[in-house]
């Protein structure tokens, strides 16, 4: 054997060696990509139904999102409308209340003085002496009292 034909033996054997590898590679390879084939199917299973709940499940949350929002517009125009109401019930009661409580407080104030006069009248009368006749007085020789000013 020459060189020539030791070089092609030695060549050929380590592309058969290569070849083998490479098959034993691609086979792992195929082994692999099947697992990985079976996952995905799996996978594909199992979340399609989920995503289809899901999607359910935001049309739900849109619509009760969609109502709630009626319900807070609503209460706003209540609580506007009682709002004006109560505005409207402040402006026409307030005026009237305001004059009846200044008129009562006035008469309660005027009864006062008038029963502190009529105390002081009968005070000053039990403690006046008893004059047998009655005898006229005219306005220059009356005394004059002090007047009392009461706030």
């Amino acid at each position: 054997m020459s060189a020539i034909d030791l070089a092609a033996v030695i060549v050929s054997v380590v592309c058969l060696a290569t070849v083998a590898v490479l098959a034993v590679a691609v086979v792992s390879l195929v082994r692999t990509m099947r697992d990985l084939r079976a996952v995905v199917d799996d996978l594909r299973d199992s979340a399609l139904p989920m995503v289809d709940d899901l999607h359910s499940t935001v049309k739900a949350a849109d619509a009760e999102l969609h109502r709630v929002d009626r319900v807070i517009g609503r209460a706003e125009r209540i609580a506007a409308t009682a709002d004006h109401a109560s505005r409207l019930t402040y402006r026409a009661f307030a005026p009237p209340l305001i004059k009846g409580l200044s008129l009562m407080s006035g008469a309660g104030q005027a009864g006062r003085r008038l029963r502190d006069r009529r105390r002081r009248r009968r005070v000053l009368d039990l403690a006046a002496p008893q004059v047998p006749e009655a005898r006229t007085v005219s306005p220059q020789q009356r005394p004059e009292r002090p007047r009392r000013h009461r706030p």
